[in-house]
């Protein structure tokens, strides 16, 4: 049986825009994959705390604490993503980038000697790819001809991401949703669209 992983990010929680967009995608996959069972993890609003001194102990000393502090919590939430076949990120651009929940999470699940290993290369990663799809969304527009700030999010997790081997990522954004219902109804539309249009690609 596939797994869906959700991670939430948002402080709003389900009311988020980033949440009901997650939603829509969701709901694409278990389309293609009904047996499929989906995995909630919400890291918005302080539900996982930023690393401790074990964990630092740790990334430079051969000192087991393993089972202490933030390294316990590491370990389930890297586990948690290694059994997912699809993995969704619900996320609102805080300050043009990440939010500091989800920045959490990846701190956690971003590991040396355990997701990624340090080569005379350079860092690579020791997941499987797999699917990952993330949610945005924006008070601002920071894509298309309207773009009016920059985007910092993306980017970083791409390169952040991939740093652990997963390298499959698409993203969907509703922009705008400072400027009243009538943006964020227009935004909606357009991203619905994207995401009928991908999905039926996906299942051509």
């Amino acid at each position: 049986m596939k797994k869906i992983l959700h991670v939430s990010c948002s402080p709003r929680g389900q009311a988020a825009e980033s949440y009901r967009l997650s939603q829509k995608i969701i709901a694409s996959l278990l389309a293609k994959h009904p047996d499929t069972t989906v995995i909630n993890r919400t890291v918005g609003g302080g539900a996982i705390p930023h690393l401790d001194e074990d964990y630092a102990i740790s990334q430079s000393s051969s000192e087991d604490v393993s089972r202490k502090g933030s390294m316990a919590q590491s370990e389930e939430l890297i586990r948690e993503l290694e059994s997912a076949d699809f993995v969704v990120i619900s996320t609102p651009m805080h300050n043009l980038t990440v939010p500091s929940a989800l920045k959490a999470w990846i701190d956690h699940v971003v590991r040396a000697r355990r997701t990624f290993n340090v080569t005379a290369a350079g860092k690579v990663g020791t997941l499987r790819d797999r699917p990952i799809f993330v949610a945005i969304s924006s008070g601002g527009r920071f894509s298309g001809e309207r773009a009016r700030q920059p985007d910092f999010l993306t980017p970083y997790l791409k390169a952040i991401l991939g740093t652990i081997g997963l390298h499959d990522l698409t993203f969907f954004s509703v922009q705008g949703t400072g400027a009243g219902p009538a943006a964020v109804a227009e935004t909606r539309a357009r991203t619905d669209q994207e995401l009928r249009a991908h999905f039926s690609m996906l299942c051509a």
